[in-house]
């Protein structure tokens, strides 16, 4: 099983993709994670943004093999946890199933894209800004598999 982590945004700080990398190298080839970098398009004074949004996202399908699940991540999205979404890696494992997870830009995604989408999650009520959630999808990936491989990093219920 591959998933795809496909993001808009190029050229993050370092900080975030020392921590991404972190997490990535840390999953083992049964999941491994790979990030998909789409250029964020240009933002000038007063943007289009409906316009931005639907550019990004044929950039987004253009970038997500046909066989893959594809998720969506919006805050309007169903929330789940970690040990739910340990069952749902262990569920992608068992059935050889690839995955494309998408991470939208500073607006999110289009929402055309987003009502295309097999799932859309929320990763909270909260937003947050779209480079640390990389790096958080990445450290909860891990996490839900540390807990299918019955590792101690999970301390939580």
């Amino acid at each position: 099983m591959k998933i795809k982590l496909i993001a808009i945004g190029k050229r993050m700080p370092g900080w975030v993709t020392d921590a991404y990398q972190q997490y990535a190298r840390r999953l083992p080839p049964v999941c491994q994670l790979e990030l998909v970098e789409i250029a964020a398009k240009k933002r000038g004074k007063n943007p289009d943004i409906p316009r931005i949004l639907r550019a990004e996202a044929a950039d987004i399908k253009a970038s997500i093999p046909d066989s893959h699940l594809t998720i969506a991540l919006d805050r309007k999205g169903k929330t789940i946890d970690t040990v739910q979404l340990a069952q749902h890696m262990q569920n992608w494992i068992d059935q050889s199933q690839d995955v494309a997870i998408l991470i939208g830009g500073p607006e999110g995604i289009d929402p055309e894209l987003i009502g295309a989408t097999s799932i859309k999650w929320s990763l909270s009520a909260l937003t947050f800004a779209h480079p640390l959630v990389r790096v958080m999808l990445a450290e909860q990936l891990y996490r839900a598999w540390t807990i299918n491989a019955n590792l101690p990093y999970h301390r939580g219920d």
